[in-house]
């Protein structure tokens, strides 16, 4: 190749810079010349050879005096030839500018043109505002961290460490976790698996791999039975969740499709919802059923108890202190019940809390099926010093038809027929709301009672209304002093947000109850009550509740039960006691703190589940079943054991 000289310098090749423009390799020959040895810099060409990428050498040529200022003379030493001075190199700062070759043969370089001061300053706030976000990230990502290690730490101190003996630390490999349901979970998932491609390979004719499917899903249940955990699978579990593994990685490489498949496990979660759904209905069937239903041993007490009373001639006997039973200074409960057990615990669950137990007096009122048994409890296991008196609800000869609106709907065709005949919709069909205001419970007058207390005890200024499922914890004589403030009823109010507000129980579409009551008023609970019947008979209570009762006759206003007339007839006229005084909910929800059940004065086993039915919550029944005499000669007698 050639070289081009100035007539008024020689020049040297300076440098061979190797580099890649465009996807081409770039080779550029810079040459110097020796100082003093050219009259004018200006004029010195610097001339670029580069090979195309068709193999060709090309050349450029630029001159000094069209470099930028980026590029200067700078001193060097080379080792063969001694100094040579004044090699142009680029200077090395942020703002060095570029050169830029067209592709062209013989073209010279063009090159950029420096930045303005404008654009520098640009480019310092733009690294400014990386650096400042930089750092504020790694800020963040810090408090993130630090917040993460918090709640970790929170999260280790509310663990229970002491679940698995002699281990210190629940972080240790050796850890065991007795609830693991890991396998257990696998295995079903396994078995669902199973039958999707069990049912695949019948579609397309698979019989063996089909015959296989199904004996390992069979296997599979077998092994797990009827385990909740894995502590409690077979000890085969494992292995036969290998096995069936490996059936179900045959029966995806040969089956697998992804729209069949899913085609086929949305089917089965549909199947899956409508017998859950089925199920659901069944079980809610059943737990009314069990709700109603008297245990074997609690039908026979009372049994054995009348049977007692009459033989051994107890009717003849245990007369009460009729001054007693009247005097308004004395402490008096009324409790309403045609469970003799369940009346004795909340009996003797409120004496072993009182101080002065012979101002304390009992006012009990049955049915006349259990009169006898009631009264012959109480005449053989008296409560020390107290007074008890057992009344039979079919001698209160003012409580009729005439009189009472529940009696007189009673004697409706079309109350007869929603209650007692058999031809109305099955059950499961019609629903589980309806069944359970098909109980006719709920037109019981021993339910009902509660709205005639001054009737019942005209004598009396103040008396504590209690459930027949709550147990005492804690004296209740402070109650008599709470002053209500003009109101006629003392209670426990239980909203909660929007949790058991007027809404849930009264029909606000019915412009009656929407015209007269607020539906965000908060509702209060029956169970423990101290009513003031000064108040009472001043405000008119009953006739409040006979005229709210005749307009529901059909149902309308709300459905049966006594909560919401209760709510109705007391309405702006209850004071809310403290929450301490009763905590509800022990008969239907197992997730209560057991802190405020232990620190409660009154806990009441309202729901279903009874603390005397098998269907009790385990956890809850120590609280009631401690206040039971099981060696009690009846009790035993009838096998009501612990």
């Amino acid at each position: 190749m050639g070289f081009v000289m100035s007539s008024c310098c020689f020049v040297l090749m300076l440098l061979c810079l190797a580099c890649d423009v465009n996807g081409r390799n770039l080779e550029l020959g810079i040459f110097h010349a020796k100082e003093g040895s050219f009259a004018d810099e200006e004029d010195v060409k610097i001339i670029a050879t580069y090979s195309h990428s068709s193999g060709e050498v090309r050349m450029g040529i630029v001159r000094m005096k069209d470099l930028s200022n980026s590029w200067a003379w700078e001193n060097t030493v080379d080792g063969n030839h001694g100094p040579i001075n004044d090699l142009l190199v680029e200077k090395t700062t942020s703002n060095r500018s570029e050169m830029r070759f067209d592709g062209g043969s013989g073209t010279q370089y063009q090159p950029v043109p420096p930045p303005t001061p404008v654009k520098l300053k640009r480019r310092m706030m733009r690294q400014e505002r990386r650096v400042l976000r930089t750092v504020e990230l790694i800020q963040q990502g810090k408090e993130e961290d630090d917040q993460m290690v918090e709640a970790a730490i929170e999260r280790s101190k509310n663990l229970d460490t002491a679940t698995v003996k002699g281990k210190y630390s629940i972080w240790r490999r050796d850890y065991e976790n007795p609830n693991s349901d890991s396998t257990l979970k696998l295995m079903r998932d396994q078995i669902i698996m199973a039958k999707a491609y069990a049912t695949i390979a019948k579609s397309k004719n698979n019989t063996s791999l089909y015959s296989v499917l199904m004996n390992h899903s069979r296997e599979s249940r077998q092994v797990i039975g009827e385990a909740s955990s894995d502590a409690e699978l077979h000890s085969s579990a494992l292995d036969q969740a290998k096995a069936m593994g490996h059936v179900l990685s045959l029966a995806k490489d040969q089956l697998y499709d992804c729209l069949t498949v899913a085609r086929k496990l949305r089917g089965m979660l549909q199947s899956t919802e409508d017998n859950v759904n089925a199920l659901k209905k069944k079980s809610a069937f059943l737990i009314q059923l069990a709700a109603k239903t008297v245990p074997t041993p609690l039908h026979c007490l009372p049994l054995q108890l009348t049977a007692d009373y009459y033989f051994l001639h107890y009717a003849s006997k245990g007369d009460l202190d009729k001054d007693k039973i009247e005097d308004p200074s004395l402490y008096h409960y009324a409790i309403f019940s045609d469970n003799v057990l369940a009346t004795s615990v909340v009996v003797n669950s409120t004496m072993q809390h009182v101080q002065e137990p012979e101002k304390h007096v009992f006012h009990i009122v049955t049915d006349k099926l259990n009169f006898a048994a009631m009264k012959m409890w109480f005449l053989v296991n008296p409560p020390a010093k107290a007074t008890v008196q057992v009344e039979n609800i079919d001698e209160f000869t003012w409580l009729n038809s005439s009189y009472c609106s529940v009696l007189r709907q009673l004697e409706s065709a079309r109350v007869k027929e929603f209650y007692f005949k058999a031809n109305h919709p099955s059950s499961l069909s019609a629903g589980t709301d309806n069944l359970k205001y098909r109980n006719p419970k709920y037109l019981s007058m021993l339910n009902h009672l509660r709205f005639y207390l001054p009737e019942v005890y005209p004598k009396l200024n103040k008396i504590l209304f209690l459930d027949d499922d709550i147990v005492v914890q804690k004296d209740l004589t402070p109650l008599w002093s709470v002053d209500l403030h003009g109101m006629v009823n003392g209670a426990v109010e239980t909203c909660k947000e929007s949790f058991h507000r007027f809404d849930k129980y009264l029909n606000f579409s019915n412009p009656i109850i929407s015209e007269n009551f607020d539906p965000g008023a908060c509702g209060w609970a029956y169970g423990m009550n101290m009513f003031d019947l000064n108040e009472w008979k001043k405000r008119n209570i009953t006739g409040i509740y006979h005229r709210w009762q005749d307009m529901n006759e059909d149902r309308t206003l709300w459905k049966l039960g006594t909560l919401p007339p209760g709510l109705i007839t007391f309405y702006n006229l209850t004071y809310p006691l403290d929450r301490r005084w009763h905590v509800l909910g022990l008969g239907y929800d197992p997730a209560l703190n057991l802190t405020e059940i232990d620190n409660a004065a009154v806990v009441h086993y309202n729901g279903n589940y009874k603390p005397w039915l098998d269907l009790a919550v385990a956890k809850y029944k120590p609280y009631w079943s401690k206040y039971i005499m099981f060696d009690n000669p009846y009790l035993r007698r009838c096998n009501i054991s612990e």
